[in-house]
């Protein structure tokens, strides 16, 4: 989402070449960029933290827009990212390796616990993560069936596919992919996985799209159920739910909350975080006599949802389904 009306509202800093001459790279890949960065940032010398780098662009619109004495911490599990971060220069920025559930600890150990003046989440698996075949997230291309965001902890797909019980499984397609199929695709894996192990992507795809006896139009029938593996494998629900509360401590009354999502779980777990935060303590009794102000309300909404525009999604067609919800920290 192109910032159209005013675009030297934020001149860019004395950032290292490494942020100014790679950005164009990535802002077909980086969703909502310049909107969210636009929503985040109310002051350039502040403190900011990116809670999913991946391959650094939002961090890279985030550093062009800091001043001289602003910083910028960012998080990630994915070694992939990790090592794309470690080639930047820049004394503005650190990253660190870690869940974003955790940037409430990674704050305190970068003394900005309570200091941050912006939190931004982009949440779900990336473009890059998605395109690397040995990554295992795609069913659109062949390669090991692995799906985890840090491939060095936890258990794979392919070994959560080996042991659960079918019944575990239906309700994880179920749950994290609102699959309507679940336990007729869940027995078919169960079945297969009885001849030989489901080791590979596109194996798992063609059993999935041989058991599911509706396909939608323009959706693969295996959508659903990469999702959720991706989905449980990772704890990705989990994940959001504690960073959403941990962002809300790391920040600065009057600091900024950013989240984009990509699908309605997501969505809807970001929209009752921020909701019940900006209601406050709604669960008293009616009749009891208390003041708003002694109501604990923590959050204020900023605008309404926004999504990528018609020529983000023709660049982009993977932001077609993002949701952007921006909240204001009170004091």
């Amino acid at each position: 989402m192109q910032h159209r009306d005013n675009p030297e509202k934020a001149p860019l800093s004395d950032a290292p070449t490494v942020v100014e001459d790679r950005a164009a790279d990535y802002r077909h890949a980086s969703v909502l960029l310049d909107g969210a960065v636009e929503a985040l940032m109310t002051d350039p010398d502040g403190c900011y933290l990116d809670g999913t780098f991946g391959r650094g662009g939002h961090s890279r619109a985030i550093l062009q827009r800091l001043s001289p004495q602003g910083r910028l911490l960012a998080i990630d599990r994915d070694p992939a990212a990790l090592a794309e971060g470690a080639t930047w220069d820049d004394s503005r920025f650190t990253l660190r390796h870690g869940r974003f559930a955790e940037l409430d600890d990674i704050a305190r150990d970068a003394a900005l616990h309570g200091r941050l003046s912006g939190v931004l989440l982009d949440v779900g698996v990336s473009s890059p993560q998605l395109d690397d075949a040995s990554r295992g997230f795609s069913f659109l291309r062949d390669g090991p069936l692995d799906m985890r965001m840090d491939p060095t902890q936890g258990e794979s797909a392919a070994d959560w596919l080996a042991r659960v019980s079918e019944r575990d499984m239906s309700d994880v397609f179920k749950r994290y992919g609102e699959e309507r199929f679940a336990r007729r695709i869940a027995k078919a894996i169960v079945a297969r996985r009885g001849e030989r192990p489901i080791t590979h992507t596109a194996d798992l795809a063609e059993l999935v799209k041989a058991a599911h006896p509706a396909w939608e139009k323009g959706k693969h029938p295996a959508t659903r159920v990469f999702q959720a593996i991706r989905i449980h494998v990772n704890g990705e629900l989990d994940q959001l739910e504690a960073a959403l509360a941990a962002a809300l401590e790391s920040l600065a009354p009057g600091g900024r909350l950013v989240v984009i999502s990509f699908h309605s779980l997501e969505d809807r777990l970001v929209k009752r975080f921020i909701r019940d935060k900006v209601r406050g303590d709604t669960h008293l009794p009616r009749d009891l006599p208390i003041r708003d102000t002694q109501l604990n309300r923590r959050l204020a909404m900023v605008g309404k949802a926004r999504r990528p525009d018609e020529d983000e999604i023709a660049l982009n067609p993977r932001a077609r389904s993002a949701v952007m919800r921006v909240a204001q920290k009170l004091g």
